[in-house]
């Protein structure tokens, strides 16, 4: 595999850009491919090598690479303009489409990115119940910024950062941590602190690897916080059009009080959404005293690339489709890992999964245990033999609507080769 030429892009992008790169999980040992060009199931780079994408954007695309429908829908829209700071008739058809698979949010609001969007239902949670504490879950990722960069995953978690440097104490001084799959943490820190505004977590964590609710905890998370008077934000900007439609929270029978969207809400362009109770959401400015704004906030091309993606994925069987391609491949690996003895698990949901290099955790503590190492090696050899997964133990693959059986078939050879 020939990787001449995205090397010397990295020694020149080091001198240009921390670490060489706009987002820290890129960058991995000894330097990252560059991508030229995407289609489908597959993503090119500059020397001339084909990989099978599981990565997929770190999840929004969901159809594949360049959709021609939604890549129709954009080009019909740059043709009218790509941004007007005005208000436009798309964000109320897409408001009452995403009210139809989300009971639950009632009324929402538009943002650019799911670190905008979790900024903005937290800080939504403390103007509506007047508390400043928040729980969040050990190793839950809920975008970079201040409040949440305690045990964060993702990046956080790869680069050994899960405090970053530049946070003041006394921002996370609110921000109380219990881990996953534990009520009996939740219920302890609530007893200890009545000022708390709201609990935020992944419903199913996929910034720490892929971590599964244990049967029965979302129901008793959501019973909890109800009983003791503290918000439920479900962070779906993973799990949002994937899991179900209608989200892990239709998949699990949950109703959150607030919820974040983005990644396949935005289509692949940069879109978060937040959304919830009418009462919480008509706190938030100009109609409250929640201050929220945003430059580029419903801008129109996010907005159909989105709106566009969500219309293909409610037509009949192409959840469907994605979620029997996941289940095959997911059986293909399982099968060459027990064949083969190794100390590997696989772990899949909907159109999730994740390889453990150790045993499949049930908390981020777990996870930490995780050979990442072994993973990383295992990377490479994967990435050698055509097919390009996350380049961190703690990321989640996916499988996208153009993922085809010849792609199974490859990647379970692969997998063979490469273990």
């Amino acid at each position: 595999m020939n990787l001449d030429r995205s090397k010397k892009l990295y020694e020149e992008a080091l001198n240009l850009l921390p670490g060489g790169v706009s987002s820290p999980v890129r960058a991995f040992k000894p330097h990252p491919f560059y991508t030229a060009r995407a289609e489908g199931s597959k993503i090119y780079d500059v020397d001339g090598n084909t990989f099978i994408d599981y990565c997929m954007a770190y999840g929004p695309l969901i159809l594949g690479h360049g959709n021609q429908e939604v890549r129709e829908r954009i080009i019909d829209q740059l043709k009218s303009g790509w941004l007007y700071g005005t208000p436009v008739e798309l964000e109320i058809k897409y408001a009452k489409l995403i009210r139809k698979y989300y009971p639950s949010i009632e009324m929402l609001r538009f943002v650019n990115t799911g670190s905008e969007a979790t900024m903005a239902a937290l800080r939504a949670a403390r103007g509506f119940t007047g508390r400043d504490k928040i729980v969040k879950i050990d190793g839950s990722f809920h975008g970079a910024h201040d409040a949440v960069l305690v045990k964060a995953g993702s990046g956080a978690t790869t680069h050994g950062v899960p405090n970053s440097a530049g946070v003041p104490a006394e921002f996370v001084r609110n921000t109380l941590q219990v881990p996953f799959n534990n009520v009996e943490s939740l219920v302890d820190v609530l007893e200890k602190n009545r000022d708390v505004a709201a609990l935020i977590l992944e419903p199913v964590m996929g910034n720490s690897s892929l971590i599964l609710p244990e049967k029965g905890y979302l129901k008793e998370i959501r019973k909890i916080t109800a009983e003791n008077d503290v918000l439920l934000i479900f962070d779906e900007v993973i799990t949002g059009f994937r899991v179900s439609m209608g989200g892990a929270q239709q998949y699990y029978g949950i109703k959150p009080d607030l919820t974040t969207l983005g990644k396949i809400a935005g289509g692949g362009l940069p879109i978060g959404i937040f959304g919830g109770r009418k009462e919480i959401m008509e706190r938030v400015a100009p109609s409250g005293d929640v201050y929220q704004a945003g430059t580029f906030s419903g801008n129109p091309l996010s907005l159909i690339a989105g709106y566009t993606t969500v219309k293909i994925l409610e037509k009949k069987g192409v959840l469907e489709s994605v979620n029997r391609m996941t289940e095959k491949l997911a059986a293909g690996i399982e099968d060459v890992l027990k064949d083969r003895g190794e100390d590997c698990e696989i772990a899949s949901i909907a159109s999730m999964f994740c390889i453990y290099f150790g045993d499949r955790p049930k908390n981020y503590e777990e996870a930490l245990r995780l050979d990442r190492d072994r993973y990383m090696e295992f990377f490479w050899k994967m990435l050698k033999n055509g097919v390009f997964l996350p380049p961190s133990q703690y990321e989640t693959c996916f499988v996208s609507y153009a993922h085809s059986d010849e792609d199974v078939q490859k990647t379970v050879e692969a997998v063979s080769r490469s273990i």
